[in-house]
């Protein structure tokens, strides 16, 4: 994790950790490095934001940076992350820009930065924006007259990102009930399109943004709602996605909560079975759980684990040659389609899995045993994520909880990359017994590190 880059961009309360000044050295520093290879004179990077109440400041401040130094802005309005990404390339943009702070409350705000490819920055350009920012490392030339940049507006941006992903599925959903819980978020400008025009009925909730009201007890990180209603109203399928709609939870029929690792069995096994599947693989992250491994065993597919974050998914699936990917909290990757998690597109995947086995999604989903899970979130200072890792109580703690589960569960206690947090996850197979275990590691994390 950079010193200024975490796991997904950068990240934190909008001007506070985040300021109109960082931004405007990130779009001068970001600028300097990815165009040093640029062939335009004067290369262009698109812009999107999510629907929070900082985005139009922090938009105007990266503008600023990036024409200062002879960029060119295409500002694409409010839109998915993923969006961001298809669209780089779409319109040959040397670089895209997305201000989101994804899953987080409105007050926070945050930086992802894509390559002209659609993938997202790699650490070493990451860490060669920090330096030109922190270290003065590189003189950053402002340009002058008729060099500086100028900023255009596209009106075209939703319709086109619509179309892609309406394009990834050969069936149409006529007949399906779905609700879609758009977190307040980037998904309220194009889920109800997306689906509509697949021939899904759609139930909107949480989709008219007021700039302060994103994640608020909505979307992936709250479904409880969007469950209540699911089975109320009597409906096939919900899909909650988060703030910038990279992510996506799905709702069975009953009710019940489908998250990342389900959607991932389902729709590897709907790849398999149409000979898709490349390597036989799909790729998660140590966070996945017990169940998933499980599933893999039964179902004969290989998987591979990596740490956690949809950046390091990628990574190895672009390593390996691997085409599905994700995380359990809904990142998911469909790499034959897109460069990054996105939440409407695993939607359309999920629902064509639905559609092709002709069962309800409880029944799909009831393909991978969940264990019990607890997840334990600690709070701690900036110095406490730098002591984590050598704080010997905190590995005393955890090889005790691991010594009592015998084999028959995992701890797995790790720094969050985007927020001031220890996660301290186990699993086994009784909730009374690990939840004693979480809260005594918890207890120690916070005594040592808060």
């Amino acid at each position: 994790m950079g010193r200024l880059f975490g796991t997904d961009g950068v990240r934190g309360i909008a001007n506070e950790d985040l300021t109109n000044e960082l931004a405007m050295q990130i779009g001068c520093a970001a600028a300097t490095v990815l165009i040093k290879n640029s062939k335009s004179s004067k290369p262009t990077v698109l812009i999107g934001k999510d629907t929070r109440a900082s985005g139009d400041m922090l938009e105007a401040a990266l503008t600023a940076g990036l024409c200062a130094v002879g960029c060119n802005v295409l500002s694409v309005g409010v839109i998915p992350t993923p969006a961001v990404a298809y669209l780089v390339g779409l319109y040959e943009c040397e670089a895209g820009i997305m201000i989101s702070a994804s899953h987080n409350p409105c007050e926070y705000n945050g930086i992802k930065i894509f390559q002209k490819s659609g993938y997202k920055l790699d650490d070493r350009l990451e860490e060669e924006i920090e330096s030109i920012i922190l270290d003065k490392s590189e003189k950053i030339e402002l340009k002058t007259g008729g060099d500086v940049g100028n900023s255009t507006v596209c009106k075209t941006a939703v319709k086109d990102y619509v179309k892609h992903v309406v394009s990834t599925t050969d069936v149409r959903f006529d007949g399906i009930k779905l609700a879609l819980d758009c977190a307040n978020g980037s998904a309220s400008v194009c889920a109800k399109e997306i689906f509509s025009q697949l021939g899904a009925t759609c139930y909107m909730l949480s989709d008219i943004p007021d700039g302060t009201n994103i994640n608020h007890n909505c979307g992936s990180t709250h479904p409880e709602e969007l469950m209540r209603f699911v089975k109320n109203a009597g409906l096939d399928v919900g899909l909650a996605f988060d703030g910038d709609a990279d992510r996506m939870l799905a709702v069975d029929e009953k009710g019940n909560l489908v998250d990342g690792d389900k959607v991932i069995a389902i729709c590897a096994s709907m790849m398999k079975q149409e000979g898709r599947l490349k390597q036989n693989t799909a790729v998660v992250t140590v966070m996945s759980n017990l169940g998933f491994f499980k599933f893999c065993n039964e179902n004969s597919i290989n998987c591979a684990k990596t740490a956690v974050g949809d950046r390091y998914v990628l990574e190895k699936m672009l390593k390996d040659g691997y085409n599905i990917g994700g995380e359990q909290s809904g990142h998911v990757i469909f790499l034959d389609y897109a460069t990054t998690g996105d939440g409407e597109l695993s939607g359309v995947q999920l629902l064509k899995a639905v559609v092709k086995s002709q069962k309800p999604l409880s029944q799909l989903a009831s393909v991978m045993q969940v264990y019990p899970q607890v997840l334990i979130n600690v709070k701690v200072s900036a110095e406490g994520k730098k002591k984590y890792n050598n704080d010997e109580y905190i590995i005393a703690a955890t090889q005790k909880a691991e010594m009592e589960l015998m084999g028959d569960g995992r701890v797995l206690v790790r720094v969050s990359g985007t927020e001031p947090l220890v996660r301290v996850m186990l699993e086994g197979k009784d909730i009374n017994h690990i939840q004693r275990l979480g809260e005594e590691i918890a207890q120690v994390v916070k005594e040592r590190l808060s």
